[in-house]
Formats: structure tokens, C-alpha cells, sequence
């Protein structure tokens, strides 16, 4: 499994296209495993970052970001980062870089990644640490999953009511 290897997991895809369900399937099948796990989307995981800095804690908080067998990261694609968010987010990287895995998932694909931080060698860090020992999945949908369960819900109700 890519978790005894220390591989990453890169998702991309369009809203709706099974990018969270499939990251937090991988991680219940960790868990299942015996692995720990941890899921932040990423603008939880920076405001933790930012209250364990505000609190002291910020090396305590990332040694235990460090020990985490799977890190799932959701919504890396949702913004822009911050110079300051920026160096937090290469600092993950670069603690958990084989020594654990990580799943990021996001909208765009990694190859836009860099386009998100403002300063292209705190880019560049990032994606080496991340990309470069990840298998990559490209989901390609052409509706919404969300929609498929709403037309489901929706069809079962109808032949109740007959």
C-alpha cells in the first residue's frame, strides 16, 4: 500500500466529482489498516497553524502533524495563499516528506498548483516534496456525484408516494 511506502496521493477533479469521498475512503481504509489519520480541509489546517502559533504550539502542533500515517488535505485549490500560509504549507510538506503520506485533493490540477503561491521557490519546494513521489488521479465527471444521490433520493421518494 502507498502508506508502508510513504507515496502521496494527488486528487483532482471538478466539484462534485467524488474528490473528498474518495480521499476519506482511502483514509477509512487506513484506519481499517491500523494507520493513523487525520483530515484538515486546508483553510482549517492554516487557521490551526495560525491558533498553535498565536498559542505557543506551533512545534508541538507539527511534530503531531509529522507523526500521522496519512494526512488527507482537502480543498487545496480553493485560493491563493499568503507568503505566510505559503511557508506553512511547504513546512508540512517538508516534515512529512518520507516519513508519512499525504493526500491532497483540489479543483485545478497539480500542474497549476504553482499559480497558488505567490513566491515560485516556496512553489517549487512544495510541489517537490508533494508530486514528485505521488501517484497522481485525475477525476474526470461529467456531473455532479452530489447530483446522481439528489436524482436517486429523489426517484425513490417518487415511487414510494405511487
Amino acid at each position: 500500500m502507498f502508506i508502508a511506502r510513504k507515496l502521496n496521493v494527488v486528487i483532482s477533479g471538478k466539484t462534485g466529482s467524488g474528490k473528498s469521498f474518495l480521499a476519506c475512503a482511502l483514509g477509512n481504509n487506513a484506519c481499517r489498516q491500523g494507520y493513523t489519520v487525520k483530515y484538515f480541509r486546508i483553510p482549517e489546517l492554516l487557521l490551526e497553524i495560525q491558533d498553535a502559533k498565536n498559542e505557543n504550539r506551533y512545534t508541538r502542533f507539527m511534530d503531531q502533524m509529522q507523526k500521522v500515517k496519512l494526512l488527507i488535505l482537502d480543498d487545496i485549490s480553493l485560493q491563493s495563499y499568503p507568503l505566510e500560509e505559503s511557508r506553512d504549507i511547504l513546512e508540512v510538506a517538508e516534515r512529512r516528506y518520507n516519513k508519512a503520506s499525504t493526500i491532497l485533493s483540489g479543483q485545478i490540477p497539480h500542474t497549476q498548483w504553482y499559480d497558488l503561491f505567490p513566491d515560485p521557490t516556496l512553489a517549487d519546494g512544495i510541489m517537490d516534496r508533494v508530486i514528485h513521489n505521488a501517484y497522481i488521479l485525475a477525476l474526470d465527471s461529467k456531473i455532479s456525484m452530489r447530483e446522481v444521490m439528489a436524482e436517486k433520493i429523489i426517484k425513490e421518494i417518487n415511487q414510494t408516494d405511487s
